[in-house]
């Protein structure tokens, strides 16, 4: 069916989320809907599948107008929505969750659920177990498994927002197969993304939100330039590595070992130095972030050395805050579950980062310290504005801000995770500044190109083994995702620098 969206408003207070946005997506199509953090993409998909309702205009089906109040309207309507975050319940059984909403009453026909999902997997080429737990599901599973339920509930539309967020390369590549095929079965596909090369691999037609407003649309082939324009109202240059000639030791890890419930990682060797930036890369469960704990002194090794500085001195046995001392900071993956604070404000996490001055706060001083690091580094937001209404990209730069000064070695987890493009330069042109003064960097990322973007060295993880320090140069996209998926590792018979 054509799908239409007319003069589509949303206003939340004195922002104008949607400012008469009008829209139209024929079937079988993939339609990309593009826009930095912010742009309203978000909104209005949410007004297209019943979260959401809009202050002014229309929906139609094949020149027919429907009207969507829920997402039970949305789903009888054959619209189904695939959030960034999965909405699935971690203690059911994955046959459990499947059933959840369907139509059968107080006790569904689960034989026939059941049926059901083994027959839908099986055409989709997904490897789910109906009894495995929720829980135990990667990222990309657990959008599998929404997916299934959503194809047998009725959807025809499917909206994906930000799906390839936290999910590996493999499993983006299996994500678009399916997304390709659901296409070429007449369903129309709403991809809302903010990374251009996600929606120029995938999508036939790209409309670009910037500030509310649709700022233009484009069909296959696309203009990145152009697009980019559209996105950000001017040009947009990727950043380069940092260029900074390697200094003094900082962190050497001497046939390093780890343990977990589930896997054992030996033998790592590595020597990172001041300037550096070393790109850790791996499947989801191999590994990686770990090892990234344990170089701050959050998870004890189980055998080997961690040592800082040129001493070579052990830290086997400190804590986090032995570690911090020395010079470590980390920056975790979740922002406001281990990295801030929700409740406070930005001011009050600046007071927070600083030593106190006696037993009082100088609240004069507290105020400048904020407006300081509010301009210093581009937040947008106030000195009283609570944390957990920052967007990702300035909740990242807060994160930052919060840093000493003087860190040797910085410990990043995905520092540009469900970060538009503006804001991954602005975070990488930040971390470079540090590269510059001599700070060392380890950072993790499911983004292939951001690892062989900004990357001297690169680390790689497979199911517990791991690869030397690689020049990044000797690497490309393929080479580093065979490398991930375990082929290539004959060259590697031990740990050391390649």
């Amino acid at each position: 069916m054509t799908i239409e969206l007319q003069n589509i408003s949303k206003r939340f207070g004195a922002l104008k989320a949607n400012d008469s946005i009008s829209l139209t997506v024929p079937p079988g199509c993939i339609q990309g809907i593009l826009g930095e953090n912010g742009a309203g993409k978000s909104t209005l998909m949410k007004i297209f599948s019943g979260f959401l309702r809009p202050d002014s205009g229309e929906l139609r089906f094949d020149g027919k107008t429907v009207r969507i109040h829920s997402p039970d309207d949305a789903i009888r309507l054959g619209i189904g929505m695939l959030h960034q975050d999965p909405l699935d319940f971690p203690p059911f059984r994955v046959i459990d969750d499947f059933i959840l909403g369907s139509p059968g009453g107080l006790i569904p026909d689960r034989r026939r659920a059941l049926s059901d999902f083994n027959s839908l997997s099986a055409r989709f080429g997904f490897n789910l177990s109906a009894e495995a737990r929720v829980a135990s599901l990667t990222v990309g599973e657990r959008q599998q498994l929404e997916i299934l339920r959503l194809l047998w509930l009725g959807a025809k539309v499917l909206i994906l927002d930000e799906p390839t967020t936290g999910i590996s390369q493999a499993q983006k590549e299996k994500l678009f197969a399916t997304l390709r095929t659901l296409a070429d079965q007449g369903m129309t596909v709403f991809f809302v993304s903010h990374k251009l090369k996600d929606v120029e691999a995938l999508c036939g037609r790209a409309a670009v939100l910037r500030q509310g407003v649709l700022a233009g649309s484009m069909e296959r082939p696309f203009d990145k330039a152009a697009l980019v324009r559209m996105m950000f109202g001017k040009e947009v240059k990727l950043a380069a590595k940092s260029g900074v000639p390697p200094g003094k030791k900082v962190l050497t890890v001497k046939t390093g070992a780890l343990d977990s419930i589930r896997l054992r990682i030996k033998d790592v060797n590595l020597e990172v130095r001041a300037g550096e930036v070393v790109g850790i890369a791996g499947m989801e469960g191999s590994g990686q972030d770990l090892f990234l704990r344990a170089c701050g002194g959050l998870v004890e090794p189980s055998g080997g050395q961690f040592c800082l500085d040129e001493t070579e001195t052990p830290m086997n046995g400190k804590t986090y805050h032995d570690y911090m001392r020395q010079g470590v900071a980390y920056l975790p993956a979740a922002r406001l579950e281990k990295g801030l604070i929700s409740g406070l404000s930005l001011a009050e996490h600046f007071t927070l980062s600083v030593k106190p001055k006696g037993a009082f706060i100088d609240k004069k001083a507290a105020a400048a310290l904020s407006k300081a690091r509010i301009a210093a580094f581009n937040i947008k937001g106030r000195p009283d504005s609570p944390v957990e209404s920052l967007s990702g990209g300035n909740q990242q730069r807060a994160l930052l801000s919060l840093l000493p000064e003087k860190a040797s070695l910085l410990l990043v987890e995905h520092p540009t995770r469900g970060l538009d493009i503006e804001s991954t330069i602005y975070i990488w042109g930040k971390l470079r500044e540090r590269c510059a003064s001599g700070t060392a960097i380890l950072f993790i990322s499911s983004d292939l190109d951001e690892i062989l973007r900004y990357s001297d060295k690169v680390l790689v993880f497979f199911a517990g083994k791991v690869t030397p320090l690689i020049a990044a140069e000797s690497l490309n996209v393929q080479k580093l995702g065979e490398l991930i998926g375990g082929m290539g590792w004959d060259a590697f018979k031990g740990n050391g620098d390649a």
